[in-house]
C-alpha cells in the first residue's frame, strides 16, 4: 500500500478539521473528503469490510500472522477468533477516536454516519491512514449541528456512531465466531482508551471529555459492558466486562493482560 499517496483533496475552509485532529497525535489523525465522493486510489471504502467480500478476511488474517510473528510462531498457532477480536479493537478504536474528538473539540457528529462514507487504507502496524466526511456545517449546507451538552450531544453519538459503522463492523465479525459481548467490550474499551488520550492531549477539555464518554458507557448499546469510574476519574478504574483475547496469541495462551481486562488483577482505589 502506498501511504504516500495524496490524500483526498481539501478545500482550505476544511482544512483546519484535518490539523486539529493531527495536532492531538496519530490515532487522532484523519483526512477529510466530500460525502459521497470517490476519493480514489489508494483510499478504500470501509463498506468492505461489512459486503461479505475478502476484505475483512484478508484484515483479521494479516493481524492473524502480526500476532503469530510477534510470538516466534506459525499463524496457524493463532486462533481465529483471537486474531478476529484483535482486528475489531483495532478498527474499532481507529474510527473512534478521530470522531470522538470531533464532537467533543468542535460539536461535529456527521449524521447518518456508516461505513459506506469512511475511507481507509488497510495497513498493519499501527494506526491506519482515515479519512472522514465532512458534516454539512464543513460544507456550508444548513443541517442540524450537534449539540453541545453532555446528554444530548451522547445521544446524537449514540445514534450516529454506536448505532451506525461501530454497529455494522461489530455484526460484520459474526462469521468469526466472537461473542458479541466480547465485540462491544472492545468497543467500550476502545472509547475509554480514546477518552482517556484526548483529556491527556487537551488538559482544558478533560472534564467535558470524561463526562461524555461517562454518558456514552452508561447508554445503549454499551450499557453493562464495564464498570468502575470511567477514563481516570477518581475512584475505581474503568474495566470492560470482558477480554480481547489478545493473551490467547502467545505461546501458551500466556500473553499479557491489557489494563482494563475483567481477568486483570483488581487494583485497589487510592484512598
Amino acid at each position: 500500500m502506498n501511504d504516500d499517496a495524496p490524500p483526498p483533496s481539501e478545500p482550505p475552509a476544511e482544512a483546519s478539521r484535518t490539523a486539529d485532529l493531527a495536532a492531538l497525535g496519530p490515532f487522532f489523525a484523519a483526512e477529510g473528503h466530500r460525502a459521497g465522493s470517490d476519493t480514489g486510489a489508494p483510499w478504500r471504502s470501509m463498506a468492505e469490510l461489512a459486503d461479505g467480500g475478502p476484505a475483512l478476511g484478508d484484515r483479521v488474517a494479516g493481524v492473524r500472522r502480526y500476532l503469530a510473528a510477534a510470538g516466534g510462531r506459525e499463524a496457524e498457532a493463532v486462533e481465529p477468533r483471537v486474531a478476529a477480536s484483535v482486528a475489531h479493537l483495532g478498527l474499532v478504536a481507529r474510527m473512534l477516536s478521530p470522531t470522538l474528538a470531533l464532537a467533543v473539540l468542535r460539536g461535529e457528529v456527521a449524521p447518518g454516519l456508516r461505513l459506506a462514507d469512511l475511507r481507509w487504507q488497510p495497513v498493519l502496524g499501527g494506526p491506519f491512514p482515515l479519512s472522514l466526511p465532512h458534516t454539512p456545517q464543513d460544507t456550508g449546507h444548513t443541517a442540524p449541528v450537534a449539540p453541545a451538552g453532555g446528554d444530548a450531544l451522547a445521544a446524537a453519538l449514540a445514534r450516529h456512531l454506536l448505532d451506525g459503522p461501530v454497529r455494522e463492523l461489530a455484526d460484520a465479525f459474526a462469521p468469526f465466531k466472537v461473542s458479541p459481548h466480547i465485540l462491544w467490550g472492545n468497543s467500550a474499551s476502545a472509547l475509554n482508551g480514546a477518552a482517556g488520550m484526548l483529556a491527556a492531549a487537551r488538559p482544558a477539555d478533560a472534564g467535558r471529555v470524561r463526562s461524555l464518554a461517562a454518558l456514552l458507557l452508561d447508554r445503549p448499546p454499551l450499557r453493562g459492558t464495564s464498570t468502575g469510574a470511567r477514563t481516570g476519574a477518581p475512584g475505581a478504574p474503568f474495566r470492560r466486562r470482558s477480554c480481547c483475547l489478545i493473551y490467547r496469541a502467545a505461546p501458551g495462551g500466556a500473553g499479557g493482560l491489557c489494563g482494563d481486562c475483567v481477568l486483570a488483577p483488581v487494583v485497589p482505589a487510592p484512598r
